[in-house]
């Protein structure tokens, strides 16, 4: 079970990745990772940085893939970005969290892009 389910986030990477280009992103790094967190994919939409959290589910038995993404994983891909615009020298950037909510339905994807999920943590220093 645990195989299928790493199989499907793959996949559901790979279509979120088409889907963003499709929407104009460019992408700019995939599995950012760090010893603080992981970020699946960075990319530029227009002058904005955008560190996007990719969710994938095949039912909405645990909910909707969206609303995986919160709390402690916040505080993970926050961390993460920030050690990413500081290795890049790209601290002046305009920056945002996005998530890409992938659902498979037999044979089909359905994405939905969600601009701006969630902010930075205040806690958290540039």
């Amino acid at each position: 079970m645990l195989k299928d389910n790493l199989k499907l986030g793959k996949i559901g990477e790979e279509e979120a990745v088409n889907f963003l280009k499709q929407q104009g992103y460019r992408i700019i790094a995939r599995n950012f990772t760090t010893k603080l967190g992981e970020i699946d994919i960075i990319a530029q939409d227009e002058e904005t940085i955008c560190f996007i959290e990719v969710k994938t589910r095949g039912s909405d038995k645990f909910g909707l893939p969206s609303e995986a993404v919160a709390g402690f994983k916040q505080r993970q891909i926050s961390k993460a970005a920030i050690i990413f615009l500081k290795e890049k020298n790209l601290l002046d950037s305009r920056a945002r969290f996005d998530i890409v909510a992938v659902q498979y339905s037999g044979s089909e994807f359905k994405l939905e892009l969600i601009k701006d999920a969630f902010e930075l943590d205040h806690k958290f220093t540039l």
